[in-house]
């Protein structure tokens, strides 16, 4: 997902995301130990949708601290 569709979220929505991004990484860690797992790269692609996803949240946080 791109940062811009990110920010437009709400909080909630965003937070239900990274839980669901957290579930994908579990389940996808878990087909790789299996040996199930063709696309490696999208351990890597969650990976870093979840770090841009808690960065906004983040950012949304300390600017709601500010206000």
């Amino acid at each position: 997902m791109n940062a811009t569709e990110l920010r437009a979220m709400d909080t909630e929505a965003l937070r239900a995301k990274v839980r669901e991004w957290q579930e994908q990484a579990f389940r996808t860690r878990c087909e790789k130990k299996v040996g199930q797992l063709e696309n490696t790269t999208t351990i890597q692609t969650t990976r870093r949708d979840i770090a841009r996803a808690l960065t906004i949240l983040r950012e949304k946080e300390h600017a709601a601290s500010q206000s």
